[in-house]
């Protein structure tokens, strides 16, 4: 059976690897993508957290509904998000980074 720090280790690893995606990579799609696997770890750790806390032998379930919320908002950034980067393509014809560094056309 799993332990907590082996779901701890994993989250980590996902969010260092968002991280390094998020500072590394230069395509506005790909930073994007890594900021939702950070998202995801903190999910992760959430509901880790959760079912290994216990009240009276049974899951503190406080944890998992603290995701719905986070998953969510991150449906609803997905939206937001990804019309921005469609608005940005369309006026600059590139989604790298380095080429967006100002927000007037």
């Amino acid at each position: 059976m799993a332990t907590l720090n082996d779901y701890l280790f994993v989250s980590g690893m996902l969010f260092t690897i968002g991280l390094a995606g998020v500072v590394i990579r230069r395509n506005i799609i790909i930073v994007f993508m890594c900021l939702e696997l950070m998202l995801s770890a903190a999910n992760l750790s959430l509901v880790a957290f959760s079912r290994f806390n216990t009240v009276k032998g049974l899951p503190d379930y406080n944890g998992q509904m603290l995701v719905f919320f986070v998953i969510t908002v991150a449906a609803a950034e997905v939206a937001v998000g990804l019309a921005i980067i469609i608005a940005l393509y369309r006026a600059r014809q590139t989604i790298h980074t380095d080429e967006l560094t100002s927000l007037k056309g």
